[in-house]
């Protein structure tokens, strides 16, 4: 039995998955102590032997970057990259439109962009990563990492697991402080204020999306290994994985060759402008860059061809649901339509697709926004990212996965597209009541 086979099988009882909290980033009580080796840029890929199921024998890849071209037309995106791959192959990773329309250059499959909340993904693999060393577990406190951290309830300050942080299950109402963060209150201000703020549930057993408390992990990180959370995702992650464009943090963007800035709706169409600074203060929730280079060999090493890096064992964890999420159901047309269930893993959103399991991530900041949408059963994935705060892109994702998947009949691409704001703080605009949703599995 394959783990891909297990996860489907298997559910794991969430018992208290306790979560993230407080900056107290030189404290590390109790952390476990075992140090990862550092890790060599591998040359070349391993060889991956797998056996996936098909993709729809007609899907077109000619096809898809003809649609991704359409969406810069006429400016209706100033500018757009996409990757897709395929059976451990990149087989498009093109860049369309241009970086900035008022000093035009065309985006290409190097151009940086930001990748806001699907910044998640790199922080619950890199806490993976670490739990597969022994530096953590899932089961341990915050607490142990992060003696600062309060919640309300000091049960539930005591109960608050690894796990909770980075499932979105600490049991904090959704977007916790995020108006405060978008008005450029320090991270560390933010992060004592999680004391002060009544809970929705107990740690571990509903479902509310976090930025300023999931990036609580980086404390978590910090306390573990003795190194500030950037530079671990570059030393695990990006350089492992050939991401040569890919960065963490402001200063990463603003010093790479070529990145996609940031554009607004303004009299007359968009308007260029420069990038927001507060949501890089919470580096786990939004802070990393990339380009669709850079994408690629992330699908790569998500979809079980980098085991080097990413074991399917860990790959298996991530792409678990923990909580339910059922308001992502509801949250627009394709999902209202294709969804049959949703929840949040470790990272990543987790839906039944069509009858397909689909590991999913959306985001946006100020200017930017983006997706990640990967068939795990058939080792097919496309990244999206786009600078500007179109909806109309989105529409490439239902598209693209109908495409693979061999379904008749897709109409998501068309001018009065329906989907929901995804900003940082709203994420995938979940509908009310989606932040009791039940937590059904736990990493192990």
């Amino acid at each position: 039995m394959t783990d891909k086979t297990r996860f489907r099988r298997r559910a794991w009882q969430v018992g208290a998955l306790a979560f993230l909290l407080p900056v107290a980033l030189g404290t590390g009580a109790g952390a476990q102590t075992p140090t990862p080796t550092p890790q060599a840029m591998p040359v070349v890929a391993p060889r991956v032997v797998r056996s996936p199921l098909p993709i729809a024998a007609d899907f077109n890849v000619a096809q898809m970057e003809s649609l991704a071209q359409s969406l810069v037309a006429g400016q209706k995106v100033p500018g757009l990259a996409m990757a897709i791959v395929h059976k451990g192959r990149v087989i498009s990773a093109r860049g369309y439109g241009i970086t900035d329309l008022s000093a035009a250059e065309p985006v290409d499959a190097h151009t940086v962009f930001r990748l806001a909340s699907l910044s998640k993904a790199f922080a619950g693999t890199l806490t993976g990563m670490l739990v597969n060393d022994g530096s953590l577990r899932w089961d341990n406190k915050v607490t142990q990492y992060v003696p600062s951290f309060r919640l309300s309830d000091p049960v539930a300050t005591q109960s608050v697991t690894v796990a909770n942080v980075v499932s979105q299950s600490v049991g904090l109402p959704r977007n916790t402080l995020d108006r405060d963060l978008e008005s450029y209150v320090p991270y560390q201000t933010l992060a004592q204020r999680l004391s002060t703020v009544p809970l929705s549930c107990q740690p571990g057993t509903c479902y509310g999306y976090q930025n300023v408390a999931f990036s609580l992990i980086g404390d978590v990180v910090f306390a573990a290994t003795g190194q500030f959370y950037g530079q671990e995702v570059q030393r695990r992650i990006l350089k492992p994985l050939g991401m040569d464009d890919a960065s963490v943090g402001m200063e990463g963007l603003l010093s790479s060759p070529r990145w996609a800035r940031p554009h607004v709706h303004g009299r007359g169409g968009w308007v260029p402008v420069m990038p927001k600074t507060t949501y890089y203060q919470v580096l786990p929730a939004a802070g990393v860059n990339a380009s669709a280079s850079d994408m690629a060999q992330w699908l790569i090493a998500q979809t079980g061809y980098r085991p080097d890096v990413l074991p399917d064992s860990l790959l298996a964890t991530l792409h678990r649901p923990v909580v339910d999420t059922p308001g992502e159901m509801r949250a627009s047309a394709w999902r209202r339509e294709r969804l049959s269930s949703a929840g949040y893993g470790i990272g990543w959103r987790v839906y039944n697709y069509a009858g397909n399991t689909m590991v999913f991530h959306g985001g946006a900041v100020q200017g930017y926004r983006g997706a990640v949408a990967m068939l795990p059963d058939r080792d097919f994935g496309v990244a999206l990212m786009w600078n500007s705060e179109s909806s109309l892109p989105s529409a490439l994702v239902p598209t693209i996965l109908d495409r693979a998947l061999g379904i008749p009949g897709s109409r998501w691409m068309k001018e009065d597209f329906e989907e929901p704001s995804q900003f940082v703080q709203n994420d995938d605009a979940d509908a009310a009541g989606a932040s009791g949703g039940k937590a059904i599995a736990a990493p192990h």
